[in-house]
């Protein structure tokens, strides 16, 4: 064994801390060698010295220096006034600026305008003869204004807040005439939508749209066996009665059937069925009784 690698372990075996045939080995070099134990002596009384030493006690001063240091790095790390108004500004700028929050700026701007430009054209003196251009302009700004809603109605609906969802549906009162796409989209809200109330209010819209537009009629009668809440189950009969519309009769039999439906809405049920089938009563208990037929589950 080499004199470098003996003395690399010799604080290993001061500490006994080798294993005892590395300790064997390192005796044996040590009985042969002078230089080596001369190196294990010297390091001995360096630990033993080292051993001796005082320890080092805290000043009296190291406690109050180091909370005054403390109190100068929170101070410098501080944030300004400016600093914490622009994050605050930012804060709100991101909570505001939403694509729903822009959608109803742009609206309420374009209403604004509407309302300027109507006013202007109202109230400036015109003669009878270009009375029917004026009036086309503001028919024009009027289906402009009733575009926007639509759009704004679009962009509020799928929001993840239900507020917003409501606030949305609320504008179908407002709506003379609704287009395609607004219609899909109250009947997806009314099928889809996880608040209760949300659908509750897109009932309503959509009743107040059914007498004019044959698909939400449609739509109506399909969403009748979609529907998993008792309180939507119950005003959509009460829709079905207040159209006055025959082909609800077949899906509210279908419901009829459903071993879990709450009993205040089978009542509400066979109430709309006999007000909207004359032989309702007669044949009643044979639609209960038998199953479906493949016409009727078609529909």
């Amino acid at each position: 064994m080499r004199c470098e690698q003996v003395q690399e372990q010799l604080l290993d075996y001061l500490h006994h801390q080798l294993s005892p045939p590395e300790q064997l080995v390192l005796d044996a070099h040590l009985a042969h060698c002078p230089d080596c134990q001369a190196e294990l002596e010297s390091t001995r009384q360096l630990w033993l010295t080292l051993g001796q030493l005082p320890t080092p006690e805290p000043s009296e001063q190291l406690r109050p220096n180091f909370y005054a240091m403390l109190a100068e790095y929170k101070e410098a790390s501080k944030p300004s006034a400016a600093r914490i108004w622009l994050t605050q500004a930012r804060g709100w700028l991101r909570e505001w600026l939403t694509p729903q929050f822009a959608a109803r700026v742009a609206y309420n701007l374009c209403l604004l305008l509407v309302g300027i430009a109507g006013g202007y054209w109202l109230a400036r003196p015109q003669p009878v003869a270009p009375a029917t251009a004026s009036q086309q302009e503001l028919a024009q700004l009027t289906r402009q204004v009733q575009d926007m809603r639509q759009v704004l109605l679009l962009s509020l609906i799928e929001a993840p807040s239900a507020t917003e969802r409501l606030r949305a549906v609320g504008y179908t009162k407002e709506l003379s005439q609704a287009n395609p796409r607004v219609v899909e989209a109250l009947l997806s809200t009314l099928n889809h939508d996880d608040n209760v109330n949300v659908r509750l209010a897109t009932l309503e819209a959509l009743a107040q749209l059914a007498p004019n537009e044959p698909a939400v009629r449609q739509g109506l009668v399909r969403a009748l066996t979609r529907q998993d809440s008792p309180l939507v189950q119950s005003a959509l009969a009460d829709v079905m009665v207040q159209l006055q519309e025959k082909r609800s009769v077949p899906p509210l039999r279908r419901l009829l059937r459903q071993p879990d439906l709450n009993e205040a809405v089978k009542a509400k049920i066979q109430e709309s069925i006999k007000s909207l089938s004359p032989d309702a009563q007669t044949h009643e208990t044979f639609f209960l009784a038998r199953p479906a037929h493949p016409a009727e589950l078609s529909m």
